[in-house]
């Protein structure tokens, strides 16, 4: 599969037109995303996006649920009322707390089918001393308000009329979070069935974790892998594990990091789009991986997390 033209088209994608997949984080380009959570200094997040795209408005939310996703990571369900609040698989949020001066950034785990169905927005987030994180872990609670304003160039958009690709998603620890809002908008594309729509190809996700109970979102990605296994799979990757794996995971489960020759079972250089979100060592490696076997720079989008 030739490159589409949009993808070297820059004006399209920061105009706010739709595409598949933007120049802005393919590992060939010079302002990859690189985004570094620190608790250094309280605007980290909004100085190492400032180049990256942004919606300008800022849309008020409710908190609505809170759930343990992990012993670590709670996940934050959000009610964004405003009607024009919308976005696309894998971007983030600019997270805005009363009270609280550092903006946190957080992927949106959820898919814009669900804020469509139901209003919401969903964002998994991993307990730090970062002050936004640490006063979701340790203050928030069902009705605190919020504001979020959604950025991001890394994102899966595809219309109607682009090229069938299939999907690569490489995920490192909480890396999960964009990659899972992608897998899920793939799902629902594939449910629709009515009206001209885009039809993915085969999705395969590889998702690496220290452990097993690090695994964010396993139930319903196996569910997903269930349903329509002719599109979708998955493979479990655990680094530090200790304990027996769960007999639910061993079908799914890897002792060891992801391997280049696993790699190469799920790369075709004509049509695979790998979206690769993880720690900058991972991303690194990953991406050296895949180049060997034979999938070129511009197919090889990421997001690093630090």
């Amino acid at each position: 599969m030739s490159v589409p033209c949009f993808v070297r088209t820059l004006s399209r994608s920061f105009a706010g037109g739709s595409g598949l997949f933007t120049p802005a984080v393919c590992s060939s380009c010079k302002d990859t995303v690189t985004r570094k959570m620190s608790s250094r200094r309280q605007t980290d997040h909004l100085e190492r996006t400032a180049s990256v795209h942004r919606q300008m408005e800022l849309f008020s939310a409710r908190v609505s649920d809170i759930m343990n996703e992990s012993d670590t990571v709670k996940r934050l369900r959000l009610e964004v009322p405003h009607p024009d609040f919308s976005f696309r698989a894998g971007q983030w949020v600019d997270f805005f707390i009363p009270g609280v001066d550092t903006v946190g950034g957080f992927s949106i785990c959820s898919s814009p089918g669900l804020l469509q169905r139901e209003g919401v927005i969903e964002l998994a987030v991993k307990y730090t001393r970062h002050p936004p994180a640490h006063w979701i872990h340790t203050k928030c609670s069902v009705d605190s308000q919020v504001a979020v304003r959604v950025g991001g160039n890394f994102y899966f958009d595809p219309q109607p009329s682009d090229p069938v690709v299939d999907l690569l998603l490489i995920a490192g620890g909480v890396g999960i979070n964009p990659l899972y809002s992608i897998l899920l908008h793939a799902a629902d594309l594939l449910r629709q069935t009515h009206g001209h729509r885009y039809t993915p190809g085969r999705t395969h996700l590889c998702y690496s974790v220290k452990n097993t109970k690090e695994l964010l979102f396993k139930n319903t990605i196996i569910d997903i892998c269930h349903e329509r296994p002719d599109k979708f799979s998955c493979d479990f990757h655990v680094t530090q594990q200790s304990s027996d794996i769960e007999r639910e995971l061993q079908p799914y489960t890897i002792n060891g990091r992801i391997s280049e020759k696993e790699l190469q079972r799920y790369v075709d250089p004509e049509h695979t789009l790998c979206y690769l979100c993880g720690p900058p060592p991972m991303i690194e490696k990953v991406s050296s991986d895949l180049k060997r076997v034979g999938l070129s720079e511009d197919k090889i989008l990421f997001e690093k997390w630090w």
